[in-house]
């Protein structure tokens, strides 16, 4: 496994932030300089910090020269701290990025980017902190179908179910004898990964227990379902306060066809993307959901041309 993982281009130097109650982990990539405008990079459900490597690799070095970079572990994931709790709010994640920025930029503002669950934070965030916000990207972070207020006993008692499953283990992350069995987890999860990624991905996503089996860095009590209803209105509502350019990027696999198959689509998502005031959308070919993986070039290249127009 070793001879063929990824080389790395550009390390990252890590660092420990505290930030309300949790040690989060942030990694720093590029060279802070007065002036600039730094780029935070916010992950998705159940990945890391170091999901971005790739695509941090294939900036070029005049655009990484001119700013800081940065991408934090969420709460309950990679090296940053679970905290005592059986499962997870969204708005804590608003909360994190919020306390985050007020730590390293107090008063600046920042280039936003968030993948997936990532996506849909940055972009309720921008509308929460127009204020904080220069340029931001929402990669795939689709938001969730509709829901009805019908909805809300049985979505209540699921997640009490799930609630009383995880306390008797049920919920627990599957474990691997090796990283190379985590690398092919991550394999199995995206056709288009290759080894030597697999490889490097699997050093980051999961780490050996006392017992010597890899565990997932990610805690289960992720899997535990919201006992709050999604509702779309709010969700444009905030939307339509983002005053920043936003670059809304898709894959050409549709991804909400596979999860949803046809309770939510595309169109319903572009639709709802009619309340951003500026939005453009851009599309990575040849990529599935995790396009930060698949095409790391395509997608620096956008970046850099959004972020620097």
């Amino acid at each position: 496994m070793i001879e063929s993982m990824y080389q790395v281009l550009r390390p990252s130097i890590s660092s420990w932030v505290p930030l309300r109650g949790c040690q989060y982990h942030v990694r720093q990539w590029g060279t802070p300089a007065t002036g600039t405008t730094p780029l935070v990079l916010a992950h998705g459900w159940m990945d890391v910090a170091a999901s971005y490597q790739f695509m941090v690799d294939a900036l070029s070095e005049a655009f990484v020269q001119k700013r800081s970079i940065i991408a934090f572990d969420w709460r309950g994931y990679g090296l940053t701290e679970s905290p005592a709790t059986d499962s997870y709010w969204f708005p804590d994640y608003l909360a994190d990025l919020d306390a985050l920025l007020d730590t390293l930029y107090p008063g600046q503002t920042i280039d936003l980017v968030g993948h997936s669950m990532g996506g849909n934070v940055v972009m309720m965030y921008a509308g929460a902190r127009p204020e904080r916000i220069r340029r931001l990207v929402n990669l795939e972070g689709f938001g969730m179908p509709d829901t009805r207020p019908a909805q809300a006993p049985t979505r209540m008692a699921q997640w009490l179910d799930e609630l009383k499953a995880t306390r008797q283990g049920e919920n627990d992350l599957k474990t691997y004898a090796s990283a190379d069995g985590v690398a092919a987890r991550l394999m199995k999860t995206n056709q288009r990964l290759s080894q030597d990624k697999a490889d490097w991905l699997a050093q980051h996503w999961a780490k050996p227990d006392a017992q010597g089996q890899w565990r997932i860095l990610g805690d289960a009590a992720h899997k535990v379902i919201n006992p709050y209803l999604y509702r779309v209105e709010e969700t444009l509502a905030t939307y339509a306060r983002i005053h920043c350019p936003v670059l809304a990027v898709e894959a050409t696999d549709d991804s909400l066809g596979v999860w949803w198959k046809g309770k939510y689509t595309l169109d319903q998502y572009h639709e709802r993307l009619k309340s951003v005031p500026h939005v453009q959308i851009a599309r990575i070919d040849n990529a599935g959901h995790m396009l930060q993986h698949d095409q790391p070039e395509q997608l620096a290249r956008l970046l850099e041309d959004f972020l620097q127009a």
